[in-house]
């Protein structure tokens, strides 16, 4: 009988081959049977689950399309209460004049959009324009500051206010609070230059010292930096006498 080594090799390959695939398969076909029967026994709470997830992404995306309109609404009332400010009719700009909410009434009745949020910013600037410190301090803490130039100066300006009010110590640890939130060129610079002339007032002629050279070294191109050196050459006349 003639040997026939192809078919032996085929016949031999599909021996080894029949031999070595029953464990995989039974243990897919287990994997498979233990993944139904989860499947069964957990179906309502997958279900719910599932339910729950639709439901919250619904929320989210309609409370999206809610806060932009809400927001463009906003808007539009905001852009005759920012022209009385432009033209410093800070009264019709905080309280209305009748036909458009002033910053205030934005702030309250659209207190979850972008404008809302920027007329607490607008408000508190008003107030302190006005002379009603306490109510501007008020108004730029409510403030989200989430831009950092704006948020810098929202800061500088409860500084301000701390200060009219004789409070001296609040005031300069307010303006060291906005020259770092900003850390930029800008309003670094304008209130590390406001904190040192308050610490100077005090008489603190140290701490003056250490942000006017802070100025000289950090921000020197500036337009505080420009001029802080004769900052220095006083303070230093003030610390030897």
């Amino acid at each position: 009988m003639r040997w026939n080594f192809k078919q032996h090799y085929i016949t031999d390959m599909a021996k080894k081959t029949k031999d070595a695939n029953p464990q995989p398969l039974k243990n897919v076909e287990q994997t498979l049977t233990k993944t139904e029967q989860f499947l069964e026994e957990n179906y309502k709470p997958l279900l719910t689950v599932l339910g729950v997830i639709v439901v919250l992404v619904a929320i989210f995306w309609l409370g999206r399309i809610y806060l932009n309109k809400r927001n463009q609404e906003a808007q539009s009332q905001m852009y005759q209460a920012e022209r009385y400010l432009e033209i410093d009719s800070l009264n019709l700009a905080l309280y209305g004049d009748g036909n458009y909410l002033g910053f205030i009434d934005i702030s309250d009745e659209y207190k979850f959009t972008r404008a809302g949020n920027l007329a607490r910013y607008s408000a508190g600037v008003c107030f302190l324009n006005l002379g009603q410190y306490q109510e501007a301090i008020d108004y730029l803490e409510k403030y989200s500051k989430k831009d950092k130039v704006l948020g810098s100066l929202a800061i500088g300006a409860i500084g301000d206010a701390y200060i009219e009010l004789d409070d001296l110590d609040k005031g300069v640890a307010k303006y060291i609070e906005a020259a770092e939130f900003a850390n930029n060129s800008f309003n670094t610079p304008l209130y590390l230059l406001k904190a040192g002339e308050i610490y100077e007032l005090k008489g603190e002629y140290e701490e003056a010292l250490k942000l006017y050279q802070r100025i000289q070294k950090e921000y020197p191109e500036s337009t505080e930096g420009s001029s802080i050196e004769k900052y220095i050459e006083r303070i230093k006349v003030l610390m030897n006498n």
